[in-house]
């Protein structure tokens, strides 16, 4: 779910009112309050919505969530960011201009340059740059990146990379960051919009599997984002397609072969997979094999949206007519803008959809 991004001149008491309407809204058993808390509240992910209601919230509990909603670690964090910014506070700068160490800040001068040479003699003097971690908080990822993840170009900088970045990677992974850092950046790199577009994204990732990113970590994420060069790419080198991948792709003999042992988290992101890419056929089967059409996408998976949302929005008829017929609620309202899908259908122009929806609605209105 993308965070929701702070004014620019934030005020601690409206963040505090937010964590008192959260209250209510869990006392209330608010089904978007239910999916906030399992993407932003570490105790309640994966909890069902029965269970989220069951529990007791503090105000802690509540202003911890709205912290991370708004892209902080925590509570203490947000308001040391409202009453006594730093530099790497600056939501304003990009996130090179927020690097408050100077031997980082030069590494990634080095990087951005295409310098090779200088970055190579850089490392070699500060052999330990390449293992450091920066924070950067009020963003939806990219939190304590490594100067390897900076080669990805994601989130966008510059909207640009060097002519040699593939061979300025190479530096930083001859200098031996860690597995962490490395499969990072391979997800960075397989979901990045401006490697893709500097027809650098396959060399790159091809580079980071062979100093040991592992594909598989990288490869749900660049299906989600309709990455599927990326995909095909992490597959050739080793990554397993499981059932959302296989979803993702539209491939449906695989997927009703994977169906059989998949787990519960697999299904579910299956079926908003399905959903986003008008895979009629895989929504179908995962239907048929139980998923709920009504609850809400999985984190990492548009997680603000249940499928219908997201079929509706994007224009797959044949996929929102399937989800009506199995009883996919039209009421229910995303967590972000607090709309229908005939409403997210209306907003993206789908109006053949919308007036679907809208007719739908008027059948199931009370008399």
């Amino acid at each position: 779910m993308p965070v929701r991004p702070l004014p620019s001149k934030p005020n601690l008491d409206h963040l505090r009112y937010q964590a008192k309407d959260l209250l209510k809204g869990h006392a209330a058993r608010s089904p978007q309050v239910a999916q906030l808390l399992r993407e932003f509240h570490p105790r309640f992910a994966r909890a069902l919505d029965a269970e989220v209601f069951g529990a007791k919230l503090s105000l802690s509990d509540a202003r911890l969530a709205v912290a991370r909603e708004h892209g902080f670690s925590s509570w203490a964090r947000l308001k040391r960011h409202i009453e006594t910014p730093t530099l790497s506070d600056r939501l304003d700068l990009k996130h090179h201009g927020r690097i408050e160490d100077d031997k980082f800040r030069r590494a990634v001068d080095l990087l951005d340059a295409g310098d090779v040479d200088g970055l190579r003699a850089f490392l070699k003097g500060h052999p330990g740059l390449v293992r450091q971690h920066v924070l950067f908080e009020g963003g939806n990822y990219f939190h304590s990146p490594t100067l390897l993840e900076f080669v990805a170009e994601n989130p966008i900088r510059h909207g640009r990379l060097p002519a040699n970045i593939v061979d300025v990677a190479r530096v930083i992974l001859e200098a031996g960051p860690d597995l962490a850092s490395r499969n990072e950046a391979l997800m960075l790199v397989a979901t990045g919009s401006v490697v893709r577009e500097c027809k650098v994204q396959i060399p790159l990732i091809d580079l980071l599997c062979d100093y040991g990113a592992e594909p598989g970590s990288a490869a749900r994420a660049a299906a989600v984002l309709d990455e599927h060069d990326s995909v095909h790419a992490l597959i050739r080198r080793g990554a397993k397609v499981d059932l959302p991948v296989a979803a993702a792709l539209g491939r449906v003999a695989e997927s009703t072969r994977l169906l059989a042992t998949a787990n519960a988290e697999e299904r579910h992101l299956a079926l908003a997979l399905a959903a986003q890419f008008g895979h009629v056929e895989i929504a179908r089967l995962l239907l048929d094999a139980g998923e709920d059409p009504d609850r809400y996408n999985p984190p990492g998976g548009h997680s603000h949206a249940t499928p219908l949302h997201q079929a509706a929005g994007i224009g797959h008829k044949s996929v929102v007519i399937l989800l009506v017929e199995r009883g996919a609620r039209l009421d229910l309202k995303d967590v972000l803008w607090h709309a229908t899908p005939a409403e997210w259908a209306g907003h993206e122009g789908k109006t053949e959809i919308e007036k679907y929806l809208r007719a739908k609605e008027r059948e199931a209105a009370p008399e």
